[in-house]
C-alpha cells in the first residue's frame, strides 16, 4: 500500500499507534524474522516505520519476551536472562560434537569456504556426515561454486545462525580480544594469529560461480552414498 493508494480510496492513513498494533501482530504471527521493509509495505509509505519498532523495542524491555533486529530482520523471542530458568521446560535441541563446532566456526569466519579449505584450516580431514549435520540444523548453506579446477561447492552460514545466536549479522562474531576474554582462547597465541574478519551477506565474490539446478541433487546423493559406506 502506497499514499497514492490510499489518497484514491479515500483511506486516511495511519497513525503511528494503529501502524504499531500492526506491526506487533504481524511480528507474533510470523514463523520467521521479518524484514523492515515488508513491514513498511504492511502499513504504507506514509508511517516512520523505524520510529515504530524502536517505541516496540522500548515497550518489550524489561519484559518476558522482547523485540530485537537480527540478521536485518526483526523478531520476538524470549528475554535472554529468563533462558536458563525456562530450559528445563523447553526440549533440548540436538548438540553438536566438537568437530562440527570447529567446522561451524571456520564457515562462519571465514565464509565463503570449501571443503577442502575447512580441512586446510583444521588441520585434519573432515568426518563423513559433518557438512551435513550442519546442514540439517540449518546453520549453514550451499552458497556457489569456486572458480577453480573441479569448482568445489562454497559454503556460507544462513540466517537461521544468527538467529539462534542473537548475532544482527556475520560482523558481530567475537574477535580476537573478545575470544580471548572469554577463555576461547588459552596459553600461548602463535605469533601474527589473528581472527578474520567475517564476509557479510549473500552477494557471490568474485571468485564465486552460482549455484548449478543440479547442485542440491547432487550433494543428496553424495550424502546418502556416505551412509551407505
Amino acid at each position: 500500500m502506497n499514499e497514492d493508494a490510499e489518497e484514491d480510496r479515500g483511506e486516511a492513513p495511519w497513525s503511528e499507534r494503529e501502524a504499531a498494533r500492526v506491526i506487533e501482530a504481524a511480528l507474533f504471527a510470523s514463523a520467521e524474522p521479518v524484514e523492515a521493509a515488508a513491514l513498511a509495505e504492511l502499513v504504507g509509505g506514509r508511517v516512520d516505520v523505524d520510529a515504530v519498532l524502536a517505541g516496540l523495542v522500548e515497550d518489550y524491555r524489561g519484559r518476558g519476551v522482547e523485540l530485537v533486529e537480527v540478521a536485518g530482520k526483526w523478531l520476538f523471542r524470549t528475554a535472554a536472562d529468563l533462558a536458563p530458568r525456562l530450559s528445563r521446560h523447553v526440549e533440548e535441541p540436538r548438540r553438536l560434537g566438537r568437530a562440527a563446532l570447529e567446522v561451524l566456526a571456520i564457515v562462519a569466519y571465514h565464509q565463503p569456504v570449501t571443503r577442502a579449505e575447512i580441512e586446510q584450516i583444521r588441520g585434519v580431514s573432515m568426518s563423513k556426515g559433518t557438512l551435513d549435520q550442519l546442514l540439517e540444523a540449518g546453520w549453514v548453506r550451499m552458497r556457489g561454486r569456486r572458480r577453480t579446477p573441479g569448482r568445489p561447492i562454497t559454503w556460507g552460514i544462513t540466517d537461521a545462525f544468527l538467529v539462534h545466536f542473537g548475532l544482527e549479522s556475520v560482523r558481530d562474531l567475537p574477535g580476537l580480544d573478545e575470544l580471548k576474554a572469554a577463555g576461547l582462547l588459552e596459553g600461548q597465541i602463535p605469533a601474527g594469529f589473528r581472527v578474520p574478519l567475517p564476509i557479510d551477506g549473500d552477494a557471490l565474490t568474485a571468485d564465486e560461480d552460482p549455484l548449478e539446478p543440479g547442485d542440491l541433487v547432487d550433494l543428496a546423493l553424495a550424502a546418502a552414498e556416505d551412509e551407505g559406506d
